[in-house]
């Protein structure tokens, strides 16, 4: 019996244990988040512009939380289900750029990961 609660004990524990992003994920999100931050926009969540820092410290609150749960392992996953809206009010956020109008977060973090993956897509072998 010992045995038993001994083995399902240790199977929930290996269940229910975070995974962090894979690196290559984890890589992209990080340059994301930096060029958030380092871009001069604004960023909107639930009705209130902040910083890009403060935009880039929020999300890796989300990211840390969703990892938690195993909830993502792509950086698509990340701008889906973390990036894109409040969990609290369901108000998509926004980002805002000098002299531009603004526009949902999902679209301009999905443009920018494009961004980042066109130098490897054109050097990739064919």
């Amino acid at each position: 019996m010992r045995t038993a609660v001994a083995l399902l004990l240790s199977l929930a524990a290996a269940t229910t244990t975070a995974a962090p992003l894979p690196p290559a994920a984890r890589a992209e999100v990080d340059a994301l988040l930096a060029r958030l931050q380092s871009s001069g926009c604004e960023f909107n969540r639930n009705g209130s512009w902040h910083s890009g820092s403060d935009a880039k410290a929020h999300l890796l609150k989300k990211l840390d939380y969703l990892e938690g749960k195993n909830l993502v392992t792509t950086a698509e996953q990340f701008i889906a289900r973390g990036a894109s809206s409040s969990s609290m009010s369901g108000k998509p956020y926004l980002v805002r750029c000098a002299g531009k109008a603004p526009v949902d977060s999902a679209q301009w973090l999905t443009a920018e990961l494009q961004q980042l993956r066109a130098p490897r897509a054109a050097s990739a072998p064919r």
